[in-house]
């Protein structure tokens, strides 16, 4: 069915009007039963969002291998998940990477006054 509305007339943006009405109802109810259905699942003791590669026993692992100074790509591999994973789960690591080294000079700075 094509209806053609005319919505330079009166009666036409009332009709248009009235289905911008029904559509935010409908979004509005749609979200509210959702919200509901979220709700419920927590209290079941479900949880959202995509499980987690690194397991506890895996960050424990990965947290001793760092503290033996193994290479982040080596610990990556040995535990089958990305480098940006382990920077992501272990902090320790962004900011070791992001502290500048206290006994290397900058670039092009000497070290002697």
């Amino acid at each position: 069915m094509q209806e053609h509305i005319d919505a330079t007339t009166p009666g036409g943006r009332l009709v248009f009007h009235v289905f911008g009405a029904l559509a935010s109802f409908e979004r509005e109810l749609i979200q509210e039963r959702t919200l509901a259905g979220l709700a419920a699942a927590r209290e079941r003791g479900r949880r959202g969002g995509r499980p987690s590669v690194l397991s506890p026993a895996k960050l424990r692992q990965a947290r001793k291998m760092i503290g033996e100074k193994t290479p982040v790509t080596e610990v990556a591999q040995v535990l089958g998940v990305s480098r940006s994973t382990l920077y992501r789960r272990v902090p320790e690591l962004g900011e070791a990477r992001t502290r500048p080294a206290m006994n290397e000079p900058e670039a092009g700075v000497s070290a002697s006054p």
